[in-house]
């Protein structure tokens, strides 16, 4: 199935604005449209002006195809991983500015993505839980990108998102530059699960990258702890080898 991407009415609902909705406030508005004179949005992707993700990046990202579901039958945890692409080019592209650039605007088209990845899967999913960010790093970037992705499949599917139902307990180093036992230990007992929220439930994990999978597969058991019934996990991209 190919990926859904909606439009943005206009640039001026693409600004760098907290959430994914632009205040409604005239005088927001026009001090928004002022800054968009001056520093006009760029592309992601390409670095075209006027657009956070332009037509053409978009039906590129649209064009490629979904890898094949993870199977993990090693996997303690997780019953399945999907991913929507490699690790690579637009989708790569998208993410950075998402992560690190403060474009949350992107994790809409990113998000109908991973909608239509879960669509081509058998999967029957309960709930929606981003990866999610320890308290003090999420106050120093402002956002959780997994949860931004996480609210767009929402948006989509209708399946309700639990931000609150998954807890980065440990302040944990990033995994950029670790092997995979470095990982696993890095994050081992990083997360705690709320039962009251989640028991009795199939969860979708939803995070950015998978690399290893030693983040879900944390997540993943920290949720069946607290008594979810199975966890699946989705992601955007996934390193490639």
């Amino acid at each position: 199935m190919p990926a859904i991407f909606l439009p943005f009415r206009n640039h001026l609902e693409a600004r760098h604005v907290p959430g994914l909705l632009l205040s409604r406030d005239p005088v927001r508005r026009w001090l928004d449209f002022g800054l968009d004179l001056l520093f006009p949005p760029r592309c992601a992707g390409c670095g075209r002006v006027d657009s956070i993700w332009c037509a053409i990046c978009a039906q590129e990202v649209e064009r490629l195809p979904f890898p094949a579901v993870r199977s993990l039958s090693t996997s303690a945890s997780l019953q399945a991983v999907a991913v929507t692409g490699l690790h690579e080019g637009r989708l790569q592209q998208g993410l950075w500015a998402l992560k690190y650039e403060n474009i949350r605007q992107i994790a809409v088209p990113l998000g109908q993505r991973l909608a239509a990845r879960l669509a081509d899967t058998s999967w029957t999913i309960d709930t929606l839980v981003p990866v999610p960010l320890h308290i003090d790093r999420q106050q120093q970037r402002g956002y959780n990108q997994a949860a931004l992705l996480a609210s767009a499949v929402s948006e989509v599917t209708g399946i309700p998102m639990l931000s609150q139902a998954l807890e980065r307990q440990i302040d944990t180093r990033s995994q950029v530059g670790l092997n995979a036992e470095e990982r696993q230990a890095n994050v081992q007992d990083a997360f705690r699960a709320r039962p009251d929220l989640i028991a009795h439930q199939t969860i979708l994990l939803i995070d950015d990258v998978y690399t290893t999978g030693a983040t879900l597969e944390a997540c993943a058991q920290a949720v069946l702890e607290a008594g979810a019934s199975a966890v699946y996990g989705l992601t955007v991209t996934a390193a490639r080898g």
